[in-house]
C-alpha cells in the first residue's frame, strides 16, 4: 500500500506540537484573564486567607468553549487551600464572569483553574544559582 500526500508531508514533531492560537483566541483569553483579575480582586484577600492571587495566564480551546485559567498565589503555603477554593466556587465565578462578558460573548466558556508554577520555579533557579 503506497501513501501518497499532497502538497506538503505531515511532520511527526508537528503533531506533538500545540496549534499556534487564533487572533480570537488570544482576545477572548485576554478578556476573560482581565475580567476575572477584577472579580478576584473584588472579593478582596480575606477571602483568600491573605493570599496574593494573580490570574498569570489565560488559554482558550479553539471552540472557545473551555478556558484554562493559570492563577499564581503568593505565598506557595497558602496553595493548597486557594485552589480548593476556587474548585468549590467555579460555577459562582463562571456566572459572575457571564454577567460581566454577557455582552462580548455569546457562550462563557467552562473555566478550569489550574495552578501556575513559575513564581515557585523562579525560585527554585535563583536557589541553585546562589550555591
Amino acid at each position: 500500500m503506497t501513501v501518497s500526500y499532497r502538497g506538503r508531508r505531515p511532520s511527526v514533531s508537528h503533531n506533538l506540537m500545540e496549534k499556534q492560537a487564533s487572533t480570537r483566541q488570544l482576545k477572548v483569553a485576554r478578556e476573560i484573564q482581565k475580567d476575572l483579575a477584577e472579580i478576584i480582586r473584588a472579593k478582596g484577600m480575606a477571602i483568600f486567607g491573605g493570599a496574593l492571587v494573580t490570574v498569570s495566564e489565560v488559554r482558550v480551546s479553539p471552540d472557545l468553549s473551555v478556558a484554562k485559567v493559570f492563577v499564581s498565589i503568593f505565598p506557595s503555603d497558602k496553595q493548597p487551600a486557594v485552589m480548593e477554593w476556587f474548585q468549590e466556587n467555579n460555577k459562582a465565578l463562571r456566572g459572575e464572569l457571564g454577567h460581566v462578558v454577557a455582552k462580548q460573548f455569546r457562550i462563557v466558556p467552562e473555566l478550569i483553574f489550574l495552578l501556575d508554577t513559575t513564581l515557585d520555579y523562579a525560585e527554585h533557579i535563583e536557589e541553585l544559582l546562589k550555591k
